[in-house]
Formats: structure tokens, sequence, C-alpha cells
């Protein structure tokens, strides 16, 4: 099969929700539009930030429709289709290759905890099903499972459509090192965890990030930056946003601050996350806003066009 160059920012689109807590289709629209703007290099769907784990099927399906006819094909889409089991997993594989999925980022198991022979066979059973791209996500913080570098190697050995993996699995640059080294440069290595460590990432030889989607504008001025041999200026850039970037990653707390920034700036109309997630309290909310003072943020100047 003909090989993709993924690369860049590729933002995990949040999914924003009513005050009823029902899929808002305009704020959605909007919030891509916010991410073209932004200059991204493409855009994920369905992964953790996306509260891909609270969406109903149907929900899946709509949405993918109204982010592809948003986007109409000017960047890639990225399509989480992970779950807790290989039938399943295959299953939403399939659909998301007819719904226009560029490539796709696939979780490991995340209930039973699989060994070793059990994630191979997950994973080759869904390169098997679909000829589009496949990111292996490496995040053990979410899913409870590591996989080690020398099974990432195999399979990309083994099955020529598993071509990336989004190394999240702390300390990331060690492993990313580890997975550039043994797999012999046969993965694409995309950073994760929110961007936090990003700079770092770039160094150690990974080809971009997929963030949360509320500073988008943010990772493309550090990759360009980066990209352009102005390692200063991306490093400055870095440092300067890391306490704002690392606020998203409070557990329990992640999702709605990315919404909180989204809704503040009116790229989207409600902050609302959906149960097991956890709105913002008032003291979380002010220590949310302390780490952007002297920053600035494209989504908090948005003018909205619905």
């Amino acid at each position: 099969m003909a090989r993709t160059q993924f690369e860049g920012i590729y933002p995990i689109l949040a999914t924003p929700f009513n005050t009823r807590g029902e899929v808002d289709e305009a704020s959605l629209r909007e919030l891509v539009r916010f991410q073209l703007s932004a200059g991204v290099d493409g855009i994920a769907l369905f992964g953790m930030a996306s509260e891909m784990y609270t969406l109903l099927e149907e929900e899946r399906q709509r949405i993918a429709e109204i982010v592809s006819d948003e986007v109409k094909g000017r960047v890639p889409l990225i399509f989480g289709s992970g779950h807790t089991g290989a039938e399943a997993a295959v299953q939403l594989s399939k659909q998301a290759q007819k719904q226009g999925a560029a490539a796709l980022m696939v979780l490991p198991p995340y209930m039973a905890k699989a060994d070793g022979t059990r994630l191979y066979d997950y994973f080759a059973a869904i390169a098997k099903a679909v000829d589009i791209e496949i990111m292996i996500q490496d995040a053990p913080n979410a899913s409870g499972v590591s996989i080690p570098a020398s099974l990432l190697a195999r399979l990309s050995k083994d099955f020529g459509n598993i071509t990336m993996v989004k190394v999240e699995a702390p300390p990331t640059t060690v492993k990313i090192t580890e997975v550039l080294e043994q797999t012999e440069g046969r993965l694409a290595v995309f950073g994760g965890m929110n961007a936090m460590y990003f700079y770092e990432e770039l160094v150690r030889g990974a080809v971009g990030t997929m963030p949360a989607c509320e500073f988008p504008e943010v990772c493309v001025q550090i990759y360009k930056a980066f990209q352009s041999g102005d390692r200063d200026s991306a490093r400055r850039i870095f440092y300067r946003y890391l306490p704002f970037i690392r606020i998203g990653t409070l557990p329990g707390y992640a999702m709605a601050v990315h919404k909180e920034i989204l809704q503040q700036g009116g790229v989207i109309a409600s902050s609302h996350v959906r149960n097991p997630n956890a709105p913002l309290d008032s003291r979380t909310r002010d220590e949310v806003w302390e780490t952007l003072k002297d920053l600035d943020l494209l989504a908090l100047h948005w003018k909205p066009s619905r």
C-alpha cells in the first residue's frame, strides 16, 4: 500500500455537548473551523480527549459525517478505533475506513489486560481488516497496558499498514528512542499527553504531536519553528505555555479544562462534560486561568461564524 507522510499537529477533537448533554452539532462545526484556521496538519477524532468512551454508536457516525463535511478533504482525518475487544475494534476500524478516515489510532484492549500474544493478535486482526494506515496508541496511563517496543517492532515488520505509534508511556522521550531504534525507522512517532513533552519529543525524533484542541496554533508555532531549524524559538514558546499545557492533564478534570477555554472564547457554546468526567469547580477554574496570565490564545479571540 502507498504510505502517506503523516506529520505535524493533529489535535484530538473535543466532542461539544449542549447543556442537556447532547452532541452540539453547530459547535462541532465551529470547532473544526477553528482547527483549520489555526493551520493544523490534520484532525483526530474519537480519542480520549473526545470523551470517546462516552459516545453512542449513532453519535460517532454523526460526528464523523459532520467533521468530514466541514473538512472537505483539506486535511487528513485520523479516527480512534480501539475497543475492549478485537471484534469490536475491527468493526470500528472498518467503519472508520468507510467514513473517510485516512488512518486509525488504536488503543490496546483496556478492560481485560492482554498478554503479549493477545496484544499481537488484537493489532494483527485490525491490520488485516483495513487498507489504511494504523497508529498504535501506547498510552498506559489511559489503558493500563504498556506496549513493549519489541512488540511494536514485530508488528511494524509483519504488517505494512502499521506505520505509526503515538507514544504516551512516561518517560515518553526514552520510549521514543527505544521505538525508533528497535523499529529501524519503520514507525513514525507522534507524541501525546497533551503535548506536555512536545519540544523534547521533537528533539528525540518525533514527527508531530496529538494534543487537545484548545491551543492548536501554539503547537503549530512550536512545530514550524523547530522544523525551520529555529530551536531557540521552539523551546521558548513551548516553555512559556507549559504550565497551561500541564494543567490540561488534570486527572478527572482535563476534559473540562479543554472545554472551559473553548467555551469562554465562543468556539463552543457549552463546557458540558459527560460522566465520569467532572466539571470544573471555582477554585480549579481560577487555577486554569492563572496559567494563562500574560499569555494569549487564538481560542479566546475567536469570532464564531454560527
